[in-house]
C-alpha cells in the first residue's frame, strides 16, 4: 500500500520535512516513489508547499495520507 508521509531532512534540532509518496513498508527516510512538496515548521510563519494536483491524483489512485500529512493537505487546499 502507498502512503503519503513526511520524510525528515535537515540538521539535528532543525527539522525540515519533504512530503513523499512511499511504500508503507519502506523506512521513514528510505526509498520513495515521488516527492510532492515540503514542510518547514522551524520558520515563522511555517513554510508549506504542496503540489495539490499530484497529491489529489495519488489519493485518487489509492495512496493514503498519514494523519499529519492529511492536516497539512487540508491547510494547503489539496483536500476539503
Amino acid at each position: 500500500m502507498l502512503k503519503i508521509r513526511l520524510r525528515r531532512m535537515g540538521a539535528k534540532k532543525a527539522p525540515f520535512y519533504r512530503i513523499v509518496v512511499a511504500d508503507s513498508r519502506a523506512p521513514r527516510n528510505g526509498a520513495f516513489v515521488e516527492e510532492i512538496g515540503y514542510y518547514n515548521p522551524t520558520v515563522d510563519p511555517i513554510e508549506l508547499k504542496v503540489d495539490n494536483e499530484k497529491a489529489a491524483n495519488w489519493m485518487k489512485n489509492g495512496a493514503q495520507p498519514t494523519d499529519t500529512v492529511r492536516a497539512l493537505l487540508k491547510k494547503s487546499g489539496a483536500i476539503q
